[in-house]
């Protein structure tokens, strides 16, 4: 990583020059296996780099390797049981059992999002919203009062993100009719805060527009 680096921001400092590494390797086996934060940054280097990253083809790519190897893990969910096994090869028949940290059947839970092995989860029969890490068992519920933090799953939208301070946060998306709302949460500070959206009428309809 360090190398790749002095590449790209001290070329004119070293003995090598970017284009020494042709730019199909680059894009094609360099850029593909950074992390999304690293790729993120990428994206300033230049208006190419740009292009190329914000491409479906990038993105396809990049996925691919970030499913590659064996921590990787899939979580299943059944009628009344959970597991918890890896995607790796060998491995694949391996199953532990895991119980759930919240006190309903495993089919009332729905998985909203996921990022980092964290799983933002609602439950079925309250509604309410939790982070939840099934490998070390931890589980957190960020549901207060006033409707913060329960889902509506014909309506709303949730996901996971880490912000600029690697704070992982939840942002979540609330349309009513002819309201949008739009709040975080920080893992952090475990609050949650209302988020500026746009007020134009035509993002707040609940009629699909076609052109």
């Amino acid at each position: 990583m360090k190398k790749l680096k002095g590449c790209l921001y001290s070329t004119f400092e070293s003995n090598t020059k970017l284009p020494d590494l042709g730019p199909d390797l680059i894009m094609s086996e360099i850029l593909p296996r950074l992390s999304a934060k690293c790729v993120g940054r990428e994206k300033k280097v230049c208006k190419e780099w740009l292009s190329c990253i914000s491409s479906k083809e990038f993105v396809m790519m990049h996925c691919r390797h970030m499913c590659k190897g064996s921590r990787q893990k899939i979580l299943s969910i059944g009628q009344e049981s959970c597991f918890i096994s890896s995607t790796g090869v060998d491995l694949v028949d391996e199953k532990t059992m895991i119980t759930l940290p919240f006190h309903v059947r495993p089919s009332d839970v729905w998985i909203l999002s996921s990022l980092n092995r964290l799983l933002c989860v609602c439950l079925r029969n309250t509604f309410e919203m939790l982070i939840w890490n099934p490998l070390i068992r931890s589980c957190i519920n960020i549901s207060y009062s006033k409707s913060y933090g329960f889902f509506k799953i014909y309506s709303d939208v949730a996901g996971l993100y880490i912000d600029s301070s690697n704070d992982y946060r939840v942002l979540h998306v609330k349309r009513g009719r002819f309201t949008v709302d739009v709040m975080a949460y920080s893992r952090r500070t475990n609050n949650w805060k209302r988020i500026p959206f746009l007020q134009k009428r035509h993002y707040h309809t609940n009629v699909l527009a076609c052109w």
